[in-house]
């Protein structure tokens, strides 16, 4: 369960997103990082639980962890911190080609799901193929009740194309998803959920309900 102290430093760095304010509460983003670390240390332990792949591979939570550094070389923002925490928990790694679940802690802003975002061309290639050849198994995994329960956006495309990819008929049953460029779920939290007792537990569901779609994509996309 994240603490309001976390929340709270989050608040303050964002309104003094510059190096001596993080300088001078160094100590304070120590604390909210152990804070976050825990969480993440939780949720592997959960998944793990229901994961297979996790659970024999036990991801390390500080590997699942993004550094709160932004990369400012070719963006016109400038400020140099991330003002949210956030962590992937995946067999590929945080930067690997594989789907995984995920959170993110903002306040006004935290949110958790599962699933592929912006994938390299490669693996998007193998995950249309594997969704229009399997569509049948592909559209009882998103249209899930349960799933749809926790998430009832579906699954939500990192962009898409204007035009049906090459090799695929626009008459096919799967072109709205062959059209996607990523598939993933997103379920937002209140800050007040996020520091209530039973979050641990929701969190747990959220990775647990898009477990299937996760699994399906991992198996389509293999070992690029």
């Amino acid at each position: 369960m994240i603490n309001q102290t976390t929340l709270g430093f989050l608040r303050a760095l964002k309104a003094n997103n510059n190096r001596e304010w993080f300088q001078a509460h160094r100590d304070e983003y120590e604390v909210a990082y152990s804070d976050f670390f825990d969480t993440v240390a939780m949720l592997v332990q959960s998944v793990a639980a229901f994961d297979p792949v996790i659970a024999a591979i036990r991801p390390d939570p500080k590997s699942c962890i993004m550094r709160i550094y932004r990369d400012v070389r070719f963006s016109k923002d400038k400020t140099p911190y991330k003002t949210g925490f956030f962590a992937y928990v995946s067999a590929g790694g945080r930067k690997g080609p594989l789907a995984g679940y995920y959170l993110h802690f903002e306040p006004g802003a935290s949110f958790a799901g599962g699933g592929l975002y912006m994938p390299e061309p490669q693996v998007l290639a193998r995950t249309r193929q594997a969704i229009d050849t399997r569509f049948a198994e592909w559209s009882s995994i998103v249209n899930a009740p349960s799933l749809l329960s926790m998430y009832p956006e579906g699954v939500v495309p990192s962009g898409a194309t204007k035009r049906p990819p090459a090799g695929y008929e626009a008459s096919s049953p799967a072109i709205r998803y062959l059209m996607y460029k990523g598939y993933y779920t997103q379920r937002f939290f209140s800050d007040a959920e996020v520091v209530g007792e039973g979050f641990d537990d929701l969190l747990e569901s959220c990775c647990r309900e898009v477990m299937p779609m996760v699994e399906f994509l991992n198996d389509a996309i293999g070992n690029p």
